[in-house]
């Protein structure tokens, strides 16, 4: 039986060609992944500043007088693109991200001090704030979490004074833990405390709405000077 030659031409050709596509397919990943994570990074550097800003601001408030503190609305709306931008960052790395947990802790505490100093005025001022605390989490247990997040956003959009103060249950922090407690909060998540009592399950913006009967009130204040402004303009 004669026995035909080995191409070894043929199989080099096949060897080279399989190590580039490799070579090639580590490369973009490689590439990608760095590419990825210098995004996660310049976001946390942006996230690190406006952290930095908003204690600025909390060391400016609290030594302020109730007649400079109408505005304290900015703050609030600070808060929310900090969440957002933790949220962003959050998707793009994964919950289990240890640079991300160390950013949500410091934001987490970031929050409190804002609910604390908001105590203060309340007491100094006599003004109660329009808060609302939610408890959620990211470990795959609350269908419900995401939806009620964007209820949260845009309520909080729509309503400027609103406060709006997000914690992730499971988070590994003996403050927010402290806060649970305080709360008597339960695993039936998501929940949402307005005026200290708990509404557990999912809320609709009616739902909250109709908890909140003030935004009402504020919606058709804030209408009628819209309305106000344009009747002069004309």
């Amino acid at each position: 039986m004669e026995h035909r030659p080995i191409d070894w031409k043929k199989y080099i050709f096949a060897f080279v060609i399989t190590a580039i596509i490799f070579g090639t397919a580590i490369y973009l990943s490689d590439y990608f992944n760095q590419k990825k994570l210098d995004e996660i990074r310049g976001i946390q550097d942006k996230i690190a500043i406006d952290i930095l800003s908003s204690e600025t601001q909390f060391s400016l408030l609290e030594s302020s007088s109730c007649a400079d503190l109408g505005g304290t609305s900015a703050l609030s709306t600070e808060l929310g693109t900090l969440e957002e931008k933790l949220s962003f960052a959050e998707k793009s790395s994964g919950t289990n991200d240890a640079d991300i947990q160390t950013l949500k802790r410091y934001y987490s505490l970031l929050e409190i001090k804002d609910y604390l100093l908001m105590q203060q005025i309340s007491q100094k001022c006599k003004k109660t704030p329009l808060t609302i605390i939610y408890f959620y989490s990211t470990q795959n247990d609350c269908p419900d979490c995401e939806k009620e997040g964007y209820v949260l956003t845009q309520l909080r959009e729509e309503y400027p004074d609103l406060r709006v103060y997000s914690f992730d249950y499971n988070l590994d922090l003996s403050t927010v833990k402290t806060f649970i407690s305080i709360y008597k909060v339960q695993n039936k998540l998501p929940v949402v405390f307005i005026k200290g009592k708990p509404y557990y399950g999912f809320q609709s913006i009616g739902d909250i709405e109709k908890a909140i009967p003030e935004l009402v009130t504020l919606k058709n204040a804030t209408s009628t000077a819209a309305t106000a402004t344009s009747t002069k303009k004309k």
